[in-house]
C-alpha cells in the first residue's frame, strides 16, 4: 500500500477506535467535550495562561480572513496552545460573540481539564496543553463528536446511500482544493424522494491545512462515519482538525458552492448488464476518495520527478502557490517610462532616503500611466513612493522575489503595503504606499526639528508594531519571521501610527515550523538576538528580541548600538538600573518628565522580558499584545539580557552600509 493510502487508513482505524460520543439523534448545542490526560489547579499559571488565551484568541479569530486562528500563552510545562474556528458562512460579529460564549462555556463544562474542546453550529473552540498539528494523522481524537438524526429514509435507501456518498466527497474535495477557508457547501437532487428531495452537505479542514491534508483528514472521517449513519436523514461528525455535516434541509449560509444534478443515474449506481448493484456504502466511499488520492499521488510524482532539485531547503508557504504568487505580482506591473517620468528620471530633488539596497523616491508632479494610477497617486486617494534597488544593492535576485511575494499578499494596517512593480530596462522598481512621516529612527535619533514624541504617540507605535508582528507570526495566511527589524524600518504615517517595511530577508515558516538555522546570518547590529548571531538559528522569538530592543529604544530616545552608555549598550544599562530600581531615570528626558509613570514601566518591563538570553522565556507577540491592553496581567520577572556582542568597543560583526550584516 502507498505511504499516504496506509496513513490513511491508520488514522481511519485510530478513530474509529476513540470516536468519543454517539448522540441518538440531533441535541442542542453546545456539546463540550472534556480530555483526560492532566488536569491543572485553581489559580493556578495554566489557570491564569488560560485567561490570556480567552482574552486574545476571540478576536484574533474574528479579525481573521480565513475566521481562523492559534494562540500559545505561557512556557512548558505550564503553557496553552489554543484554537477557534468558525464555520466558513459565519460573519466575524457572530464569530466573535460564539467564540467569546466558548470561553464562559468551556471551562465550566470541563473544569480544570487541560485538554477540552466545545462545539457550536458556528464555531469549535479547542486547547490543551499539547499543540494540534494540522499534519496529525490522529490528533486529539478523543475530542471528536458524532451526531445523527434517526429519522430514516424510506423510499429507495440504498439509491440515497449512493448519491449521499457522492455528494459529501464533491463537497470535501471542493473544500480541500477549491477554498482559502478549507470550507464547501453542497446540494444533490434525490428525485427519487418526494418526502426528502434534496440532500445537503458541508465540509470544513482547519485553514492552516495544505489540500493534500485537509483532503486527508476528510476522507478518513467520512470514510470511518458514513457507513454509520446508514440512510439517515441527518448526520455530522465533528472533530478538531475537519467537520462534515448532511441533512436533508437546508442548514448553511448561501447558495451551494457544489451542485449535484439529478440522482435519476447516480455515480455508481449502474452495474454491468443493466441491473442495479447495491454498494456498501463504505465501499462507495473508498471508491470515490481512493482514486482520488492515487491520481494526486501520480500527479505528485510527475511533477517532483520534472521539478530541479532545489538549492536549499527552505519554508514554504501554507496558503499559497507559485502561480498564484506570479498571477499576483503579474497583476501589478507598471512601466518605466511611467516612473521615470513620475521621479524626474530619479532625480535627487525627489530623493526620501538611500540604504544598502537602493534609494526611495516621492514622486512630485501629476502624471498618469493609464487608467490604473495618476502620477503619485493612487485611485483611492494614497499617495506612493518607489523604492529604486541599486545595482550593486545586497538585495539580490532572491530576496528581491521575496520580498514581492511576501507583500504582495500581506495585509495589515501595521504593514507597509505594496501596490506595485517594474522589473524593466534593467530597472528593479517597487511602488509602496507612500507614509509621510519617515522612518522611527530618524524620529528619535535623527536630527528632525519637529516637536518630540508624546508618550500617546511612543505608546501607539509599541502596541502598532506588536500588532503588526502578531499577524505575521500568528495571524496571517502565511508565517513570517521579518529577521531584519529595526527602527529604520518602522514607518510612520500621517497619524504616527508605525508600518513595518522591507521583507527582503523575511523568510516563510510552516505552521508547525519553530525553528530555522542558517550559515548566512544577515540583519543589523543591535538588534539581532544572540541564538541568531552566534548560531544562525532564527524564529518568532528572535523577532521578539528585536522588537524588545525597539521598545526600550522608543522609552529612552536611546540607539542600543550607540556609543553613550556607560555599560557598554542599552539593554545592559536598563538592567542594571532596572535591578537598582531606577529605570525611570532612563525615560527619554524630551518627554519632560510628562508620562504616566505605570505605563512606561510596564513598556520597560515588556522590553525586557523579549530580550531575555532565553529564547523559550520571551513572550509571543499575541502575548505582548495582551501584556499592553491591559495593566491586570501580572508580569513575569524578566531574566538577564541576551548578550550585545562587542569586541574592543565595536561590532563583531562585518556591515554592509545600510548597517546591515
Amino acid at each position: 500500500m502507498a505511504p499516504h493510502l496506509l496513513a490513511v487508513a491508520v488514522a481511519v482505524a485510530a478513530i474509529i477506535a476513540t470516536v468519543s460520543l454517539l448522540a441518538p439523534g440531533a441535541a442542542a448545542y453546545p456539546w463540550p467535550v472534556c480530555g483526560t490526560s492532566n488536569d491543572f489547579e485553581p489559580n493556578s499559571t495554566y489557570q491564569a495562561n488560560l485567561n490570556l488565551l480567552a482574552a486574545m484568541l476571540p478576536n484574533n479569530v474574528s479579525a481573521s480572513p480565513v475566521l481562523y486562528a492559534t494562540a500559545v500563552v505561557g512556557a512548558v510545562p505550564e503553557q496553552v496552545w489554543g484554537m477557534g474556528l468558525c464555520r466558513g458562512d459565519a460573519n466575524a460579529s457572530s464569530c466573535l460573540a460564539c467564540l467569546t460564549q466558548a470561553f464562559q462555556d468551556l471551562p465550566n463544562d470541563c473544569s480544570y481539564n487541560k485538554d477540552a474542546a466545545i462545539y457550536y453550529d458556528p464555531c469549535t473552540l479547542h486547547y490543551s496543553d499539547v499543540h494540534t498539528l494540522a499534519d496529525d494523522d490522529t490528533g486529539p481524537t478523543t475530542m471528536s463528536y458524532n451526531i445523527n438524526n434517526n429519522a430514516n429514509v424510506t423510499s429507495d435507501p440504498a439509491r440515497f446511500e449512493r448519491l449521499l456518498a457522492a455528494l459529501v466527497n464533491a463537497t470535501a474535495e471542493h473544500a480541500a482544493s477549491n477554498s482559502t477557508r478549507r470550507f464547501a457547501t453542497g446540494e444533490a437532487d434525490a428525485d427519487f424522494d418526494r418526502q426528502f428531495p434534496k440532500v445537503y452537505a458541508l465540509a470544513q479542514c482547519t485553514p492552516d491545512q495544505t489540500p493534500a491534508q485537509c483532503r486527508k483528514c476528510l476522507a478518513g472521517l467520512i470514510s470511518q462515519s458514513l457507513d454509520g449513519f446508514q440512510n439517515n436523514i441527518g448526520g455530522r461528525v465533528l472533530w478538531v482538525n475537519c467537520t462534515w455535516r448532511y441533512e436533508t434541509s437546508p442548514f448553511f449560509n448561501g447558495p451551494a458552492m457544489v451542485r449535484l444534478a439529478s440522482s435519476s443515474s447516480p455515480p455508481a449506481a449502474a452495474a454491468a448488464g443493466g441491473g442495479e448493484r447495491k454498494y456498501s456504502v463504505f465501499i462507495v466511499v473508498l471508491a470515490v476518495v481512493l482514486p482520488t488520492l492515487a491520481a494526486l499521488n501520480l500527479v505528485f510524482c510527475f511533477c517532483f520527478w520534472r521539478r530541479p532539485a532545489p538549492q536549499a531547503k527552505q519554508s514554504q508557504p501554507m496558503y499559497s502557490t507559485e502561480a498564484e504568487d506570479v498571477e499576483t505580482v503579474d497583476s501589478m506591473m507598471i512601466d518605466v517610462s511611467a516612473l521615470r517620468a513620475a521621479t524626474g528620471n530619479f532625480d535627487e530633488s525627489n530623493k526620501l532616503g538611500e540604504g544598502g539596497f537602493g534609494a526611495v523616491y516621492k514622486p512630485d508632479s501629476c502624471w498618469r500611466t493609464g487608467v490604473s494610477f495618476v502620477q503619485g497617486v493612487l485611485p483611492d486617494g494614497d499617495e506612493i513612493a518607489v523604492k529604486r534597488l541599486s545595482k550593486s544593492s545586497t538585495q539580490g535576485v532572491e530576496e528581491l522575489k521575496n520580498e514581492l511575494a511576501l507583500v504582495a499578499r500581506l495585509r495589515h494596517r501595521n504593514l507597509v503595503r505594496l501596490v506595485g512593480v517594474c522589473l524593466e530596462q534593467q530597472e528593479r522598481l517597487l511602488v509602496y504606499e507612500f507614509v509621510p512621516n519617515r522612518s522611527l529612527d530618524l524620529v528619535l535619533f535623527g536630527t528632525d526639528t519637529r516637536e518630540p514624541l508624546s508618550w500617546e504617540q511612543r505608546y501607539r507605535i509599541i502596541n502598532g508594531i506588536a500588532r503588526g508582528l502578531q499577524y505575521l507570526h500568528e495571524d496571517s495566511q502565511l508565517k513570517v519571521v521579518h529577521r531584519d527589524l529595526k527602527a529604520s524600518n518602522i514607518l510612520l504615517d500621517v497619524e504616527m501610527n508605525p508600518k513595518i517595511s522591507d521583507f527582503g530577508l523575511a523568510r516563510i515558516f510552516g505552521r508547525d515550523q519553530t525553528q530555522a538555522v542558517t550559515s548566512r546570518v544577515v540583519g543589523t547590529y543591535g538588534y539581532l538576538a544572540p541564538e541568531y548571531l552566534m548560531r544562525g538559528n532564527y524564529s518568532v522569538k528572535s523577532d521578539a528580541f528585536s522588537f524588545g530592543v525597539m521598545v526600550l529604544e522608543i522609552v529612552t530616545g536611546r540607539k542600543n548600538n550607540g556609543s553613550s552608555h556607560k555599560s557598554g549598550d542599552l539593554l545592559t544599562t536598563v538592567w542594571e538600573h532596572w535591578e537598582a530600581g531606577t529605570v525611570a531615570e532612563l525615560v527619554d528626558p524630551s518627554l519632560g518628565g510628562s508620562f504616566p509613570e505605570g505605563d512606561v514601566l510596564r513598556c520597560i518591563h515588556i522590553g525586557l522580558l523579549c530580550v531575555q538570553g532565553d529564547p523559550a522565556a520571551r513572550p509571543v507577540m499575541s502575548s505582548v499584545v495582551t501584556m499592553l491592553g491591559t495593566d491586570t496581567v501580572t508580569l513575569q520577572a524578566p531574566s538577564k539580557p541576551g548578550f550585545f556582542a562587542r569586541k574592543s568597543g565595536t561590532s563583531t560583526t562585518v556591515s554592509a552600509d545600510d548597517g546591515s550584516i
